[in-house]
């Protein structure tokens, strides 16, 4: 799998959300707590542009007329259907066993590391002042 810089690390803050293209396909990133994550810009249901959804917390409701949110910000309702998906796995809240979003591998590299390559030539000097967000497709 070849690796694509989507972003600096802080042009999507926590909370947030960046959608690009990468090699034809659009993907959602996210940054959960300074943890990034990346799915798949189509709902698996009926092909909705998910990433634009809400991001919410996850319901759990244990008895009948009792629930709790759990885990602020770490979901994404469909805007279609409201289908709700976990960022970090892309697993369906709806069908589980069943249903699950794209997810994509997300590092957060040097821009020093990603700079270095296998060829020598001749050189110029530069300086890499940020991390940025690297998704593997």
């Amino acid at each position: 799998m070849a690796k694509h810089i989507v972003a600096a690390v802080d042009e999507i803050p926590p909370g947030g959300r960046k959608i690009v293209t990468v090699r034809g396909r659009e993907i959602g990133v996210f940054n959960i707590d300074g943890a990034f994550h990346a799915l798949i810009n189509r709902c698996p249901h009926q092909g909705a542009v998910l990433c634009t959804g809400d991001i919410v917390s996850r319901l759990e409701a244990p008895l009948p007329g009792e629930y709790r949110l759990t885990r602020p910000g770490t979901m994404i309702r469909c805007p279609w259907h409201c289908w709700e998906f976990d960022i970090a796995t892309g697993q369906s809240w709806c069908e589980p066993d069943d249903v699950k979003a794209r997810s994509y591998s997300v590092a957060v590299e040097p821009g020093e590391r990603l700079a270095k390559g296998p060829f020598v030539a001749e050189t110029v000097v530069v300086s890499v002042e940020h991390d940025y967000v690297v998704v593997e497709v």
